[in-house]
């Protein structure tokens, strides 16, 4: 398992490949849909961010609210394709890492070997499970949203899988090559 601390630089994800096991620690952020528009509409107007996103990741998940004595609720990742009309922007600024589920378009691919970035998945259905490696949960934008509030998380040892590495090797695309022979 590759140990990887945010934020992250080009040298620190560089040579990960597609199909490695990432333990994660350190702030990433949340951002859904609606989160993601308004970041885009804030880039449009010459706004600034609610954070920086250079070296940065954005988990792509609403997760559930917190009981008594929890940090947070479950935190099961969102199908990441709903975000990708509005990723590149987010690349070119700096972003690194995207932690989502399913798989992402040509024009993300492109995005992330351009601006070497890396697109990690979680496992769908474990939300519960994942926010054991939540420590801390605070929103800091767009509360309004309610669950697609942007939120600063702290995490220690969230297990990922390198689902796209920044050459375009793709996990998705090659676990279907492996099963159509």
């Amino acid at each position: 398992m590759i140990k990887l601390k945010t934020p992250v630089s080009n040298k620190d994800i560089n040579y990960l490949k597609c199909g490695d096991i990432v333990s994660l620690s350190g702030v990433i952020y949340t951002g859904r849909d609606a989160a993601h528009k308004r970041m885009i509409e804030a880039l449009d107007a010459g706004k600034e961010l609610p954070f920086d996103v250079m070296g940065q990741g954005i988990y792509y998940v609403g997760p559930t609210p917190s009981k008594p004595g929890e940090v947070i609720g479950s935190a099961g990742p969102t199908t990441s394709y709903r975000m990708d009309d509005l990723t590149v922007p987010l690349l070119e600024k700096g972003l690194k890492l995207m932690i989502g589920k399913g798989k992402r378009n040509e024009v993300v691919v492109e995005g992330m070997k351009k601006n070497c970035a890396i697109y990690l998945a979680a496992i769908g259905g474990a939300g519960a499970y994942i926010s054991n490696s939540i420590k801390s949960c605070d929103i800091i934008a767009y509360e309004d949203l309610g669950a697609e509030a942007i939120r600063r998380l702290e995490v220690e040892d969230l297990q990922l899988i390198v689902a796209i590495d920044v050459e375009g090797n793709n996990i998705y695309e090659q676990g279907r090559a492996i099963f159509a022979k």
